[in-house]
């Protein structure tokens, strides 16, 4: 059993979402509850959420991998990107109270300039402050939040495992030990190996070297994408699968895993809906 799919439109609503991976034979999905780009969040019905909540239960759905905005920068040098980015955050957040027990999934963001350790400071503390209002307006967060390996091109924090831990460990220190149960972390097989974890000379040393530093127990979901790129190469080129540099053999280590199983794989890889038709069928035929 494997919970595989792919980024799903929300255009046409939330119950529409599930029924499209099912016909694309996935049993989980990710989409970006507003513009991916320009931020800007659709508006969705209580009623819509709650048909979707029932077909996913009903399907036997994996948990879903919510994605937050490219835009969204919470460690920004300007304050007024930081404010955008935190409002976009507690709105999505409050929205998916409605559609609990799955996770949300961002970018860590990029210091621009203020230096990795500045960086670090502002999103733990920004993350703190944002899930205090909506616990506050809300109710208890009722989805865990997980922040994404990254490549580390440029200014990006995240594409050093120490990195991750840092803002996690922050976050418990500001928080509280209930952050401990609130943040977790989406590994994603691009973005680490552009970022240099060789996962396909040595994914057992990879895995080794995440659970001692942060921890195999905080690792919650995966994206599934090969890379354009030789490992650390600090660029971030996703591939579809088996035909960039990871490659199908490396890429199906990885489903195969058995410290990896019973976590959501999101394909990320640049496809259509054939495409990833295929690709979803692929991935199920690699598990015994």
């Amino acid at each position: 059993m494997i919970y595989i799919g792919n980024h799903v439109s929300v255009s046409k609503g939330y119950l529409a979402m599930g029924t499209h991976e099912v016909e694309l034979g996935g049993n989980t999905f990710a989409f970006f509850p507003r513009n991916p780009r320009g931020g800007k969040s659709k508006s969705v019905s209580a009623e819509d959420i709650a048909a979707l909540r029932d077909y996913i239960h009903e399907n036997n759905f994996g948990k879903l991998v919510v994605h937050g905005a490219y835009t969204m920068n919470i460690c920004a040098a300007k304050e007024e990107i930081r404010a955008n980015s935190r409002e976009m955050l507690r709105d999505d957040l409050i929205k998916l109270q409605n559609l609990p027990g799955n996770y949300y999934n961002f970018h860590p963001g990029c210091h621009v300039g203020q230096g990795t350790e500045t960086g670090i400071k502002l999103i733990a503390e920004n993350l703190v402050s944002v899930i205090d209002e909506v616990e506050r307006e809300s109710g208890a967060l009722k989805n865990i939040i997980l922040l994404e390996t990254m490549a580390g091109k440029g200014s990006e924090i995240g594409g050093r495992f120490e990195e991750i831990k840092s803002i996690l460990d922050l976050a418990v220190s500001l928080g509280g030990e209930s952050f401990k149960d609130k943040l977790g972390v989406c590994l994603d097989t691009c973005h680490i190996w552009d970022g240099g974890y060789d996962i396909k000379a040595d994914l057992d040393g990879v895995l080794a070297e995440f659970d001692t530093v942060i921890g195999l127990d905080r690792l919650y979901a995966l994206h599934l994408n090969d890379s354009k790129n030789v490992c650390g190469s600090h660029k971030d080129r996703h591939e579809k699968l088996g035909e960039g540099l990871l490659g199908e053999e490396a890429l199906k280590t990885v489903v195969q895993h058995p410290l990896l199983q019973d976590r959501p794989f999101i394909l990320e890889t640049p496809n259509d809906d054939n495409g990833y038709a295929k690709e979803i069928a692929t991935v199920k035929s690699w598990i015994k």
